[in-house]
Order: structure tokens, then C-alpha cells, then sequence
């Protein structure tokens, strides 16, 4: 466990510092529209310059770990053994807390533990996304303590497992770790305790 603490500190400390870091990539945003101006004359204007800002998007984005749209997408995928579950944009499962209180709008896995670096939050940055099979009446967000907003369902926050290394892995449920049990949540918004 404390393996898994100082490596999401040092992550943290990671992102931070690239975020702290001087802008570099301000230099290859100032240089590309003088490259695309100059092709422009010989080249298809329309083509160059949307893939170079692409690109420059892309990077930034990755760089600060945000969705491209910045809405959380939440989606339903039948899970082997436990029927259809929730998952995000990416099909990763997703997970209710059962220290947390439903309908409390707020979350207690936090920083100050590591609860949230082995268990993230699902967040957005804008309201989230309804996928097929999901009721989007019982969608909505919370402020967390460091300002983001995370995704609720059926009032309860909505959370990602760090050892779920690839869509369909359901390696949290029923863990009982940070003071309570994590279990896999139904479309009906109820968790999963099986």
C-alpha cells in the first residue's frame, strides 16, 4: 500500500512540475502558423493548418491529463459475472464507495490518504454525457475539495480503480480498503454486492 501512495505522490509531483514547468510548446505554436502561412501558397491551406493545431492540442492535453471535451462520459458494458455495469467514456468500471453517504454531495476519498490517487475520481469539466442504457436523469456532480467536479449516479460519486489496467477489469469489486467496501454499480444506480 505504501508502494502504491509514493507512487501516486510521485506522479503527482510529476504532473505538477510539468504543469509549473515553462510553457514550451508556446515556441512551436508561435513557429507553426509561420510554417503553415508559408506553405499555404503551394500547398492546400484548409489541410496544414487544422492538423497542426490538432496536434498542438493533443500534446497540451495530454500534458495536463483532461479530456478533450472535458465532459465525463458514462456508458453501460455487460460485465462477465455481474451483469451490466457502469463504465466511462474509455470502458473502464466504475465504482461506488460505500463509506460515502448517497445524496451527501460529498465525497470522502480523498488526497490526504491516497484514497483517491488508488481510487480517482471520475471527473469533468462540464456536465457528463449519457451513453446507451444509461438514465441520464440520474447523472450529476459534486465539487470535490480541490474544485473539480466529479461525476455522481443515483446521488452517489463515481470512481475509477487504479489496478483496472484495461476495459472490462472489475479487479475493485468488493475490495474493502480506506474504511469501506467498493462494489460495481448497476444502470439502476444501486451498487453491486455480489
Amino acid at each position: 500500500m505504501k508502494y502504491k501512495i509514493i507512487l501516486g505522490a510521485l506522479f503527482v509531483m510529476a504532473l505538477i512540475v510539468t504543469a509549473c514547468a515553462p510553457a514550451p510548446t508556446e515556441t512551436p505554436l508561435t513557429s507553426v502558423p509561420t510554417e503553415v502561412s508559408t506553405i499555404e501558397p503551394t500547398e492546400a491551406p484548409a489541410t496544414e493548418a487544422p492538423v497542426a493545431t490538432d496536434t498542438a492540442t493533443v500534446n497540451e492535453t495530454a500534458t495536463v491529463s483532461v479530456p478533450v471535451t472535458g465532459e465525463a462520459t458514462v456508458n453501460v458494458t455487460e460485465a462477465e459475472g455481474f451483469g451490466p455495469i457502469l463504465v466511462d467514456g474509455e470502458g473502464m468500471s466504475l465504482y461506488v464507495f460505500m463509506a460515502d453517504t448517497q445524496n451527501s454531495g460529498t465525497s470522502t476519498c480523498g488526497d490526504d490518504d491516497g484514497c483517491a490517487t488508488e481510487w480517482p475520481p471520475l471527473t469533468t469539466q462540464g456536465d457528463p454525457v449519457a451513453g446507451e442504457g444509461v438514465d441520464a436523469t440520474l447523472l450529476g456532480t459534486i465539487t470535490r475539495d480541490d474544485g473539480s467536479l466529479q461525476v455522481t449516479y443515483n446521488g452517489w460519486p463515481l470512481y475509477l480503480f487504479e489496478e483496472d489496467a484495461a476495459a472490462g477489469d472489475t479487479n475493485g469489486q468488493g475490495l474493502e480498503e480506506f474504511g469501506g467496501l467498493w462494489f460495481l454499480v448497476s444502470p439502476a444506480g444501486e451498487a453491486i454486492q455480489q
